[in-house]
């Protein structure tokens, strides 16, 4: 998570709710106490009014709020369009996602205007199994072990690093760094036949991270 992000979310939660204590809010952002320690103590640098103090807990004085986000109608368009696509697929929890984020930006939106107006739609996608846990290892960089069935039916089982999601016309991919192959390879989400951490955390190196796998990607033929 970005940190612009992380610090927005971090306000979100301390606002309306009382006294929060930075064990639950590091709770809720999937962050360490000592992150939100430095986090709220760069927000009171800034000026916001958050009172509290460490081992305490924290207070967002009532009456601050975020400024509104002002939208073109391009930027509209791309939001709708990223949105729908989200909203069609059979992936439920990014699904549910999608619908609160639409809510969340049109009760932001001057009067009468809303998002559901935008005239685009999106053709539902294939389901896509084990997205879920996938997109979780990824965010903890979560080693993978899956056993993964080839197009000539052939199984093999790989203890995998993901880095990315893919969504094609063929449907839902992972792509990471594979130990048995010793290097990155790109698997069908249904090709997996199981899934399951290992337990085990990786750390992406310049050899192995996301920029590399781009960099190689972009200059594949």
């Amino acid at each position: 998570m970005r940190r612009a992000e992380r610090l927005y979310r971090l306000i979100d939660e301390m606002r309306g709710r009382g006294v929060r204590r930075a064990a639950d809010l590091a709770a809720a952002l999937e962050v360490s106490e000592r992150t939100v320690y430095r986090d709220v103590a760069h927000l009171q640098g800034s000026g916001l009014p958050i009172e509290g103090a460490a081992g305490v807990g924290y207070l967002l004085r009532p009456g601050f709020d975020l400024p509104p986000v002002t939208l073109t109608h391009d930027q509209l368009d791309a939001l709708a369009v990223g949105l729908a696509f989200v909203e069609g697929t059979e992936d439920a929890v990014l699904a549910e996602a999608a619908r609160e984020v639409r809510a969340k930006i049109e009760a932001g939106l001057p009067e009468g205007s809303t998002l559901r107006d935008a005239p685009f739609r999106a053709v539902r996608s294939d389901a896509a199994p084990h997205a879920d846990a996938i997109r979780h290892a990824i965010r903890h960089r979560a080693v993978l072990r899956l056993r993964y069935r080839d197009g000539g039916g052939a199984e093999t089982e790989r203890e995998v690093n993901p880095l990315i999601v893919w969504s094609m016309a063929e449907g839902r991919m992972v792509s990471g760094w594979c130990a048995l192959r010793d290097g990155f390879r790109t698997f069908r989400l249904d090709r997996i036949v199981a899934l399951e951490p290992t337990g085990a955390t990786f750390e992406p190196t310049p050899e192995t991270d996301l920029a590399a796998f781009l960099a190689q990607d972009a200059h594949a033929p």
